[in-house]
């Protein structure tokens, strides 16, 4: 059975292969669908933001599809970027992508101090059914702090300013097997696969409104 991953990254999209394996499932992207309408997301939540695209490109592309949302959330800045995280460059007007993010956050936490450089990774994902319909959700959070400067060149996003306090490296420091277990997203994706599981066989029909998870 084919489940379509909802994410035009190149990075997020390998990191779910990883983690979820092929045993049971095949597993495609968005790269395969250019002709599948672009989905904003105008939820004011992780969680409103997973299931809006795990609906809509379910619909479009009439297939079971796996879709999350997920960012940093730092204390000093009152938990944002949160779900503006991929476009915080953009929105304050100083560039776009995973460098000038990076750069963006780090001008605006220039004057807080390390022990208040707190935050944590978020990921929340979503299940739906080829109708749209959401079947599940998983939440997961990895705490941290924000680094002055990046370390390491293996992951995407900020992960090259997300140290992991407890192991003195950031989580582009960290080998992936070693991420997996202790990110964000590795943790909600065992939630979710635990969830799946659960199910049975996602080609039996369920019940249109049943929802187990976050």
């Amino acid at each position: 059975m084919e489940i379509l991953i909802a994410t035009g990254n190149a990075g997020k999209a390998r990191e779910f292969r990883e983690m979820l394996g092929s045993d049971r499932f095949d597993w495609t992207d968005l790269s395969r669908f250019a002709t599948l309408q672009p989905v904003e997301e105008t939820g004011s939540t992780f969680r409103e933001n997973a299931c809006l695209k795990a609906s809509e490109y379910g619909r479009q592309a009439c297939m079971w599809t796996l879709a999350d949302d997920s960012g940093l959330e730092v204390d000093a800045l009152d938990g944002k970027p949160g779900v503006h995280s991929a476009r915080w460059a953009q929105m304050n007007g100083s560039g776009s992508g995973d460098a000038d993010n990076n750069e963006t956050l780090l001008r605006q936490l220039h004057d807080v101090p390390d022990e208040k450089r707190t935050g944590r990774f978020v990921c929340v994902l979503a299940l739906a059914n080829p109708s749209g319909t959401i079947l599940l959700t998983a939440r997961d959070t990895v705490e941290g702090s924000i680094l002055r400067s990046p370390r390491g060149s293996n992951g995407f996003g900020y992960d090259p300013l997300f140290l992991i306090t407890e192991l003195g490296q950031t989580t582009a420091q960290l080998p992936s097997d070693q991420k997996h277990q202790i990110s964000h997203r590795g943790k909600a994706l065992r939630r979710l696969r635990l969830l799946m599981e659960q199910l049975g066989e996602l080609e039996q029909p369920m019940p249109s409104r049943r929802m187990v998870g976050a």
